[in-house]
């Protein structure tokens, strides 16, 4: 085995985010993943730069998967659904706690065609407790998180929502560690599991600062990271400032403005204005970094995205490939960020339109001749039309 995961059979259903990264990362890691998309398609491929009927949002979060498009609610549905699930080890699906079970495919309907599945489900507040059939996404959850009131509360800004998706991708990661641990599992028991994974739990279980909000303490961790305006763009130090001083004085032999007798408003002051005087005379990369080497503090550019593919590490590590963009090109990807000493992981593949593999997939998982295939097409049962656009 080259990837760690190659053996591994994934039924995709979800859509957007919190799902697809999930799966994403199964199929980098070398598992089948084939994405089981609605007839009116995944939402994401309303959004982002679009090449070959591909928008990139779509394209980041899908690439290297397979694609058939299924109506679940056509008769019919269901029994297909039942003969893919029979192959899978995996399933995931990120609808309201609600929409499988009705469907007739919830984690007590799959289990009983093959009692070894594991069921991922992801949802904004859960499946058990009084907000499971609350629709969310990731704002919503920042929102009722915490995150976003305290991101103000400590920038002094008005409210805001973050600038990524933190609560899906969070979501995502743990559910990952929820598969592994229970593929672990299962050559044990030789049982699957169901995971029940809301959002705002995850989102709650990874915030680091949290325990300052809920012991009312923020005035007792560390002085926050601070940007400076330096002549050839900003930088980000990340250290206290008051240790900062101290190192420039001790390191650097940046004289101390103040003295014992001044008010301590004065005091920080006067050595602010003395720091910033210090930080304008770096006024090259390579002064700038010299300096921090020499007192051996944390920093970092301040990037703007567009930029991050000739960042060193990231370009060094390979972090941004390309895949076919279907259109006779090529197209940029981020990758998996797993490096194996023995082992690979990484994008396997271009994105898919939507229910191109239908005949593939049902002939590798199923045995399934094309005429039956496309008997399954004819009945809407499954969809796919290679022009079909989202517009």
């Amino acid at each position: 085995m080259t990837y760690p995961l190659q053996d591994i059979r994934v039924l995709d259903f979800s859509r957007v985010l919190a799902g697809p990264f999930a799966a994403r990362m199964l199929s980098d890691l070398g598992a089948d993943v084939i994405k089981i998309e609605p007839p009116d398609g995944d939402v994401t491929r309303y959004w982002g730069h679009e090449i070959a009927n591909i928008p990139g949002y779509f394209h980041q979060q899908n690439a290297g998967k397979r694609n058939i498009c299924v109506d679940l609610r056509a008769d019919g549905a269901q029994d297909l659904i039942f003969s893919l699930v029979e192959k899978a080890d995996i399933v995931i699906e990120n609808y309201r706690s609600d929409v499988m079970p009705r469907l007739g495919l919830g984690y007590d309907d799959l289990r009983g065609v093959n009692k070894e599945i594991i069921m991922l489900s992801i949802s904004g507040f859960g499946s058990k407790g009084p907000e499971s059939r609350r629709p969310a996404y990731a704002p919503v959850i920042h929102a009722e998180a915490g995150l976003v009131q305290r991101s103000t509360s400590l920038k002094g800004v008005p409210l805001h929502d973050l600038p990524l998706s933190i609560a899906d991708t969070n979501a995502s990661l743990h559910g990952l560690v929820g598969i592994l641990a229970a593929l672990h599992m299962r050559k044990t028991t030789g049982t699957g599991q169901h995971i029940d994974m809301a959002m705002i739990e995850a989102t709650v279980a990874t915030d680091d600062q949290l325990q300052y909000d809920l012991d009312r303490s923020h005035d007792t961790g560390p002085l926050p990271n601070e940007i400076w305006e330096l002549p050839f763009g900003p930088v980000l130090i990340s250290s206290d400032f008051r240790l900062l001083f101290r190192l420039l004085v001790s390191e650097l032999d940046l004289p101390d403005p103040s003295n014992p007798d001044m008010a301590l408003e004065k005091k920080i002051a006067l050595r602010r204005q003395a720091v910033d005087e210090f930080m304008q005379t770096l006024d090259t990369p390579d002064k700038f970094t010299r300096a921090m080497k020499t007192i051996n503090i944390a920093w970092g550019y301040v990037r703007d995205p567009h930029d991050l593919p000739s960042q060193p590490t990231l370009d060094a590590r390979g972090t941004f490939t390309e895949v076919e963009d279907r259109d006779g090109g090529k197209r940029h990807v981020v990758q998996s960020p797993y490096h194996f000493s023995d082992a690979t992981s990484g994008v396997r593949g271009p994105t898919a339109h939507r229910g191109e593999h239908y005949r593939e997939v049902l002939s590798d998982w199923l045995d399934m001749d094309h005429d039956s295939a496309d008997t399954l097409l004819e009945n809407k049962i499954l969809l796919y039309d290679p022009n079909w656009r989202h517009h």
